[in-house]
């Protein structure tokens, strides 16, 4: 970053500070665009409908970050600087109110479109003073001593306007096109005799530019929001998000009842899948399928199952534990195989087998990735969440017992943003 020099001695002039301003904002603008590029990003600006409900919304504050120049015109005594380019940012430290009007004819809808845009202003006028120097106690007001008064800051700030569309039948009336040097936000419809404005009636636009991460998103496997979902269930894009990074793991197997003389070997762990999914509308609905842990074999001759399989829409999913096709309620030795295994992912990967019984002694419950083995015991143990497959069952201590099995654990599926 430039930085001035100035001396002892040495008249100051009103360059100085307006140097050190310009330099401080040429700084961060490249900073800004070492983050974030340099294309039109927009954070918070959150629009809501008031409370209590009229028929007015609310752009909460925020901030638009917006390739310029670095002067367009003159700044104070320094000349313009119109031909290199700067990202600059606009603050909103207010919040904006746009009153909408229903349409006149009954069955018709309008659509409204909040737009944006980087605006840069002088501001401020004062009439300040100027040194006298035929009479030093008594200054000027304003130069010449003519009292005019003067811009004091150039501000930076986020121009939001309201733009109505064409009032049409409901279901076909259309959002307004964004103006050009502007980005669309929002579009709010109203319909119709409508008195107030509600939380359904306003929609983020899919092409607008919201930041999609905060700093902590750059270290691997934290975001500025995050969804853990251990039952199936319907996921909602937030507000501002295109994109999210998502978890899936299968569930693992159970294992088998042992019998009197054979021990039972372990359930086989769920499969992992992790993939970036972009392209997403906020507001979007994506199913999740959340997979259910194999049950255990039982000694009355009930056979063990084999794990669900979990799923985040159709944009991954990963398979449960299976069943070894060799293992029976009658030999229920051989641990089950294979793993579940990822499908669809960025990454995907496999659970382990279970481990098959060595006489008396039950087989180890097979693990998801990033999870763990289980132990086994006289009784079958259940496999660890998420996705692990289950310990199988021993014979007892003197080798003439059986014992049943157990269930292996849930799949899971979590969402990051």
């Amino acid at each position: 970053m430039d930085r001035n020099i100035v001396y002892p001695g040495g008249i100051p002039l009103d360059t100085d500070m307006l140097s050190v301003n310009r330099n401080v904002m040429i700084a961060l603008g490249y900073l800004a665009q070492a983050v974030l590029g340099g294309s039109t990003v927009v954070d918070g600006l959150g629009c809501s409908s008031t409370a209590p409900a009229s028929m007015s919304v609310t752009v909460g504050p925020g901030s638009i970050t917006q390739m310029l120049v670095v002067d367009a015109l003159s700044y104070g005594s320094l000349p313009a600087d119109s031909s290199d380019p700067l990202v600059k940012m606009g603050i909103n430290v207010g919040v904006t109110t746009f009153t909408l009007v229903a349409p006149t004819t009954s069955g018709q809808a309008v659509n409204y479109l909040i737009e944006a845009s980087l605006e840069e202003s002088d501001a401020d006028p004062i009439v300040l003073p100027y040194y006298n120097a035929a009479n030093p106690a008594q200054p000027y007001s304003g130069p010449n001593n003519a009292g005019t008064t003067q811009n004091t800051q150039r501000t930076q700030r986020v121009a939001l306007q309201l733009k109505p569309g064409a009032a049409a039948n409901i279901g076909s009336q259309s959002t307004p096109s964004v103006d050009n040097g502007w980005v669309g936000l929002y579009a709010v419809t109203v319909a119709y005799g409508q008195t107030t404005i509600a939380p359904g009636n306003i929609s983020t636009l899919p092409s607008a530019p919201f930041l999609t991460w905060k700093l902590p998103h750059l270290v691997p496997g934290f975001g500025s929001g995050v969804q853990v979902l251990a039952t199936s269930a319907t996921f909602t894009v937030p507000a501002g998000i295109s994109q999210v990074e998502v978890e899936v793991w299968g569930a693992g197997a159970g294992s088998f009842a042992s019998t009197s003389t054979v021990a039972s070997g372990g359930g086989a762990g769920g499969g992992y899948a992790r993939k970036r999914v972009t392209g997403l509308a906020p507001g979007q609905t994506i199913p999740v399928t959340i997979g259910v842990g194999g049950t255990g074999g039982t000694t009355a001759g009930v056979p063990a199952t084999a794990g669900g399989s979990s799923s985040f829409g159709t944009y991954a999913s990963a398979t449960g534990g299976a069943l070894n096709a060799t293992a029976s309620v009658n030999s229920p030795q051989n641990g089950a195989t294979p793993g579940g295994i990822g499908v669809g992912g960025d990454l995907n990967l496999m659970g382990s087998s279970g481990q098959s019984a060595f006489m008396s002694a039950a087989g180890v419950g097979g693990a998801a990735p990033l999870g763990g083995m289980q132990s086994s015991g006289s009784v079958g143990v259940a496999g660890v969440f998420p996705g692990g497959g289950a310990g199988g069952a021993g014979t007892g201590a003197n080798g003439s017992t059986a014992y049943n099995g157990a269930s292996g654990a849930n799949g899971l599926v979590v969402v990051r943003w």
